[in-house]
């Protein structure tokens, strides 16, 4: 073997040890690299995930439409969603709703559909003795085709 050559010339028949050293480099650093960037990636998710914002929801799918669209923009705006507080509207609504029922000394249904369901009669005699022949006949409209 020639001194001359330089230290990472194999000589034929032997192992290139370089060769395998710079490939497993390459195969660590793009896994790597895939890590760092899911990691940095589902930042804005994790932040609001650690925190308990309420607009968890809308940062995940900003996140996932990122991930898939490449666009940043919808990073960014879940990374913003994710370290603003939005202000909470429904609970005050909520309290303000149950305190008038409380005053007005009605109980709030459990279902609201339920609540529509059912009118409430108070003169069942006067609405029982209502005939429904005495309801308007249906005007007709002018220039109308059914007239």
């Amino acid at each position: 073997m020639p001194h001359h050559l330089p230290f990472f010339i194999t000589p034929p028949g032997q192992t290139d040890v370089l060769f395998h050293v710079v490939v497993w480099f390459v195969v660590l650093c793009v896994i790597g690299i895939g890590v760092l960037f899911f990691t940095i990636h589902s930042l804005p998710e994790r932040v609001a995930h650690r925190t308990k914002k309420v607009q968890l929801d809308i940062v995940a799918v900003l996140c996932l439409l990122a991930l898939f669209t490449n666009e940043h923009v919808f990073w960014f705006a879940a990374l913003l969603l994710a370290f603003i507080d939005l202000p909470d509207f429904l609970t005050p609504v909520t309290r303000i709703a149950k305190a008038v029922e409380n005053i007005a000394g009605q109980e709030a249904p459990e279902n609201t559909e339920e609540a529509v369901a059912e009118p409430d009669h108070n003169d069942g005699e006067a609405a029982a003795g209502k005939s429904k022949s005495a309801d308007p006949a249906p005007r007709k409209m002018k220039g109308s085709a059914h007239a």
